[in-house]
């Protein structure tokens, strides 16, 4: 039994996670018969998850949105509040949260019913947060974008860059971009023949074709870089400094904005991710603590310009 539950979570994953798979392909994946997996099917559909089959050279099984979200039991105005705050949280800033928060919200979207991807896309869009500083995606338009980049599908959108008229572009998407408050595609544009960044904001109707494509290699060392140097925006620092106080109080002062790993009692090391030095010397001096500059240089100096500033400031006039 323990090895059938595996398996149908396992089988769940995968259909959560792929947009179309033909009996062979999962039956393979699980290692079992396409009677088993006939089995296992219906049995997630006893559980309440939309599966849809079709038959003949090209059926197979898909997840379907559906009027639930079994077996979370979620009700209409649960289902909507989390979607909205993975959205957020999708765009917090934080380091390591905007892969793991998109996986979840392309999750959460695909089983909801059209009526409440509505609700989810209107709050999302009449709601300001610290989280979401940058222009509001729409759910829908960000999880279209990030399935086909997975299931290496070359997909179909409106596009409206600064300043020009609408166009629509054919792609080989790759990677999905968190980067200064925005979202970006990158991708392989057949019509230029030239690999291309897109925010998602000005991006419309985003649809897979069914054509899969043998991924080309990126002209930079990460679809981050690629952005950076494709938009302008500036590299980010990773500061590191080791403060002489407790973590829970150095946690209590830089909120989430910040990592704190405990040392011991009395010290901990804390990192930050910011393209201004700004905000983490004043972080920093709200904790209201001895510490020290791991680096990078530029913070180091940046610290030892404001510490003199302050010190000038009090120096008696004549």
């Amino acid at each position: 039994m323990a090895n059938t539950s595996a398996r149908t979570l396992r089988l769940l994953s995968l259909l959560q996670t792929h947009r179309h798979w033909s009996g062979l392909e999962l039956a393979d994946r699980l290692g079992v018969s396409e009677r088993t997996l006939r089995r296992d099917i219906e049995r997630l559909r006893e559980l309440g998850y939309p599966i849809g089959a079709a038959r003949g050279t090209d059926g197979g099984y898909q997840l379907a949105a559906g009027a639930v979200l079994p077996p979370l039991l979620l009700d209409d105005e649960e289902a909507v509040a989390l979607a909205v705050g993975v959205g957020d949280a999708a765009q917090s800033g934080i380091a390591g949260m905007e892969e793991a928060s998109l996986r979840a919200l392309t999750k959460v979207v695909r089983v909801l019913p059209p009526r409440l991807r509505a609700r989810v896309d209107a709050l999302r869009a009449m709601t300001l947060s610290a989280a979401a500083s940058g222009p509001v995606v729409a759910a829908g338009v960000l999880t279209a974008v990030a399935q086909a980049c997975r299931d290496e599908e070359r997909l179909r959108f409106g596009y409206t860059a600064r300043g020009s008229a609408p166009t629509e572009r054919e792609v080989e998407p790759h990677r999905v971009v968190a980067l200064g408050g925005r979202w970006y595609l990158v991708a392989y544009d057949l019509g230029r023949h030239d690999w291309r960044s897109f925010r998602l904001d000005r991006l419309t109707e985003p649809a897979a074709t069914g054509t899969r494509f043998r991924p080309r290699t990126l002209p930079a060392e990460d679809a981050v870089a690629f952005v950076q140097a494709a938009s302008g925006a500036p590299v980010p620092y990773t500061v590191e400094v080791l403060v002489h106080a407790p973590a829970s109080r150095v946690r209590q002062a830089v909120g989430r904005w910040g990592t704190v790993d405990p040392l011991d009692q009395d010290s901990c090391r804390l990192t930050m991710t910011s393209v201004s030095l700004d905000w983490p010397t004043q972080a920093l001096g709200n904790v209201g603590a001895e510490f020290e500059v791991l680096g990078p240089p530029e913070f180091a100096a940046h610290v030892q310009e404001w510490g003199a500033r302050f010190v000038r400031a009090t120096r008696a006039p004549g």
